[in-house]
């Protein structure tokens, strides 16, 4: 498994973080993702967040039901950076929320249909100063952005200070550069690796005898605070962490926000706001949840976000299952969404049935319900499959590149 920055999500080799300013701004950027391009790694929208401290995150499509976007989206200071509306975006009326739709042309395209309050928001477009520099995608136009660019030059012309927010590209083009010193290194013939047997659930045949062993695990973060709340700049801190083992025992734990609360943090995590604030010391929750966890167990997460938060926490690297990349590996495609991996799981594809109970409060409580679920059936067809080896049935094949990712 390759060493992941848990900030920028990028390989170690490749961070960008040293090179990321952390500009103040008086406008609030409300980043919308498409959840497809969050898995692109060299996508922009995470960097341009990062950078700037008054500045949101959400990943989706559909926002009709999502308090939060739908009073920006009624606000009359709210606008959508989009093609089609005003060149000028210092034009009109004082914007102080402005909404960027990330994903490709026609992701974004749709977005905004899905989305008819979204896309009756003022729009207001850019005219770029000099073309684009994302060489490493193709673009439907030369004067098409990447988000992080489009970004900066809008706030650069709303805020009246262009040059500033040009310090938001130094990270961008670093990225770009060194992600065409590797297409130029790899430019020579390649050679097909031969596939390998390999059993996608292999990793947890060594917890079917004792489950109990695997401690289900998800938390939920505090991120973009107010500008000027720390000398350390945008990241994100652990403030709600649920855990649970096959044996019944459960863990929960509010921490005590160490920065300013975020706007949208108790929305986004479905936990009411005081709970977070009147939370315990990060200190003691973390030794709570270290003896909970104890010796010679290992960590099952719904992807790496959990991981990472506890890493940045203090909690170093302890043995973990990325049980989204197994389930994943199962059933040779990506699962989506907890809710339809488990359902695939079950039946072969995602069907409606009734959700399973939550382990502990709000959306990561939801959330270890549906891993406990997950586990589940992943323990029984991982035993399938070695009945199987054993009879000389293994039907599965897959390249050495492809083996669950399991962090030891």
């Amino acid at each position: 498994m390759r060493d992941v920055c848990y900030r920028c999500w990028r390989p170690r080799p490749v961070c960008y973080c040293a090179l990321l300013p952390c500009l103040p701004t008086r406008t609030r950027v409300v980043l919308l993702q498409h959840p497809r391009e969050r898995r692109v790694g060299i996508g922009t929208a995470r960097m341009a967040h990062l950078a700037l401290p008054n500045s949101e995150l959400h990943e989706g499509v559909v926002f009709e039901d999502d308090a939060r976007i739908m009073a920006l989206a009624a606000d009359p200071t709210t606008a959508v950076l989009f093609p089609g509306g005003d060149a000028d975006p210092a034009a009109g009326p004082p914007v102080r929320s402005l909404i960027v739709v990330d994903g490709t042309w026609g992701q974004a395209r749709k977005m905004l249909a899905l989305n008819p309050r979204l896309a009756s928001v003022r729009r207001i477009g850019i005219t770029p100063r000099a073309p684009g520099n994302y060489r490493i995608r193709k673009e439907p136009r030369p004067e098409c952005l990447a988000t992080v660019e489009a970004v900066a030059s809008a706030l650069g012309a709303l805020e009246g200070e262009p040059a500033r927010f040009d310090e938001m590209l130094r990270a961008f083009a670093f990225m770009v550069d060194r992600q065409l010193e590797h297409q130029a290194r790899s430019d020579g013939p390649r050679r097909r690796r031969r596939a390998q047997a390999a059993p996608p659930l292999g990793p947890l045949r060594p917890y079917r005898a004792a489950p109990e062993r695997i401690v289900l695990v998800d938390g939920g973060a505090n991120a973009g605070w107010p500008a000027g709340a720390g000398a350390a700049g945008p990241s994100s801190e652990l403030v709600h962490l649920v855990a649970c083992r096959a044996s019944g025992e459960r863990f929960e734990a509010f921490l005590r926000p160490r920065r300013p609360l975020g706007p949208s943090v108790a929305h986004q995590l479905e936990v009411p706001e005081r709970r977070l604030l009147d939370g315990e010391d990060a200190g003691e929750a973390l030794a709570r949840f270290r003896a909970f966890v104890g010796p010679g167990s290992v960590l099952g997460a719904w992807g790496t976000f959990t991981l990472g938060l506890l890493a940045q926490e203090g909690l170093g690297r302890p043995p973990s299952l990325d049980l989204r990349d197994l389930c994943a590996r199962h059933l040779r495609r990506r699962p989506g969404g907890i809710a339809n991996g488990a359902r695939a799981l079950q039946a072969g594809e995602p069907t409606e049935s009734a959700a399973p109970p939550a382990r502990g409060s709000g959306r990561s409580g939801r959330t270890l319900g549906w891993l406990e679920v997950v586990l589940g059936r992943l323990l029984e067809l991982a035993g399938e499959d070695e009945h199987r080896e054993l009879a000389g049935e293994d039907e599965h094949r897959v390249a050495p590149d492809q083996e669950a990712r399991v962090a030891v």
